[in-house]
């Protein structure tokens, strides 16, 4: 018996772990409805590759590379959670709070916010010269991150 259990909790695990294998596509129609939106209103860049990346056969996230070199990721319902541009473009003022981007803009004179992360608490946001700050959710400067 204990060996019909242990074959059968082996053949269960081996099988969700086949299941949650990512998978790749070249185009945009898997995205869903909210990422393709954010991604058609912001961005001149069409979408390259997409990222599906699965846990217990479940999408838990998405991740789309443009043909700019921007990547964004996404939650499962298509909202997005990470911006990221190349250092020769900034990310869109759409992504950044306003109290963000004039923290910035009066302390970082000359910066380009090249990476943003929306967490639970707040904002990481990464300037052009590798400057990395911390913020919380109503945009208030918090501290410099190592």
């Amino acid at each position: 018996m204990k060996k019909f259990l242990f074959s059968l909790v082996a053949i269960v695990g081996i099988a969700l772990f086949a299941q949650a294998k990512d998978t790749y596509a070249h185009d945009a129609s898997v995205l869903p409805e909210a990422a393709r939106t954010v991604i058609a209103k912001n961005f001149k860049a069409k979408v390259s590759v997409v990222k599906i990346d699965k846990d217990f056969g479940r999408i838990s996230e998405y991740e789309a590379i443009l043909t700019d070199g921007t990547e964004i990721s996404f939650d499962r319902d298509g909202n997005w959670e990470n911006v990221e541009v190349g250092n020769n473009s900034s990310v869109p003022a759409a992504f950044v709070p306003e109290a963000i981007r004039r923290y910035v803009a009066a302390n970082q004179s000359g910066q380009r916010i090249v990476g943003i992360d929306k967490e639970r608490h707040g904002y990481d946001v990464e300037l052009s010269n590798g400057v990395e700050m911390k913020f919380d959710k109503a945009g208030t400067f918090l501290r410099y991150d190592d």
